[in-house]
């Protein structure tokens, strides 16, 4: 597995490199939707981490944010969010990273989190703990919620869905010491590893937005659910990560709000995803 780690330290590096060099760089911006971008750095990230990983795992199965690779049903899959935070980057918001995950048989053995601006690299293997630049990290042993900082993200839809996470927002600002809203859950998750955060939720989030975080949480002492305290998948759309001591308040400000289906949409003209 550490061979696995090496290789994706390296590609998460060299793309972090490739970032922090264009950052404030004039982009093409393109439009996934409406309001969602993308940008050429993340397209060229993608393309060096892909190249990277194939190069030493040519049998492997891809599963990235930007292109679509074909599954060959191999045990080992590599789940990869070149740039996590992309609107913040396109706006030379300097909050953003790249997230590696290896699942292998439907497990996420290892994760890597970088952020660039800080020259931070979270590290996480299965069962070994979790690293920020080889030191240690542990999760946070602040409660009760009240005394808590946490952090969240709203969808790129939330102008027409009912799932947008506001009523969520507003319960926990009136509940937490504070929320932050910084725009990149990879970075999110990593935090609440480092216990820089004590908690964090979202929704319709993708498995390559978590895939690594999550398991930095887990390995940092920290607990992980879906917003029902249930066991996570990588493939929920809904996460809570926590310390741990603050995750059954966390769980019980969420059920004030009735989980929707993604695609329940409000009717304003817009089409149903």
């Amino acid at each position: 597995m550490h061979d696995y780690l090496d290789i994706a330290i390296r590609a998460a590096r060299a793309a972090g490199q490739m970032q922090k060099e264009r950052l404030w760089s004039e982009h093409d911006i393109e439009f996934k939707g409406e309001i969602n971008l993308v940008t050429e750095v993340d397209k060229a990230c993608e393309e060096l981490i892909v190249g990277m990983i194939r190069a030493a795992c040519p049998d492997h199965d891809i599963l990235a944010e930007e292109n679509d690779y074909a599954a060959n049903g191999a045990a080992c899959k590599w789940i990869i969010d070149p740039l996590d935070g992309t609107t913040n980057f396109a706006h030379g918001f300097p909050w953003f990273g790249v997230s590696i995950a290896l699942e292998v048989d439907g497990v996420v053995r290892l994760g890597v989190v970088y952020h660039p601006m800080m020259d931070e690299l979270f590290t996480a293997v299965k069962g070994e703990g979790a690293f920020v630049n080889g030191r240690p990290l542990h999760v946070s042993v602040r409660q009760p919620l009240k005394n808590c900082l946490l952090a969240t993200g709203f969808p790129y839809d939330r102008t027409w869905v009912n799932e947008n996470n506001f009523d969520n927002f507003m319960n926990f600002q009136m509940c937490a010491r504070a929320v932050r809203r910084a725009g990149a859950a990879a970075l999110d998750l990593a935090y609440v590893a480092a216990g820089r955060l004590d908690g964090y939720w979202e929704c319709k989030l993708k498995p390559w937005d978590v895939a690594a975080g999550q398991l930095l949480v887990a390995e940092a002492g920290g607990t992980v659910s879906n917003h029902a305290g249930d066991p996570f998948s990588v493939y929920d759309h809904r996460v809570l990560a926590s310390n741990g001591l603050i995750h059954a308040e966390m769980v019980e400000v969420l059920k004030k709000v009735p989980c929707r289906l993604p695609a329940d949409v409000i009717e304003m003209g817009h089409k149903k995803t």
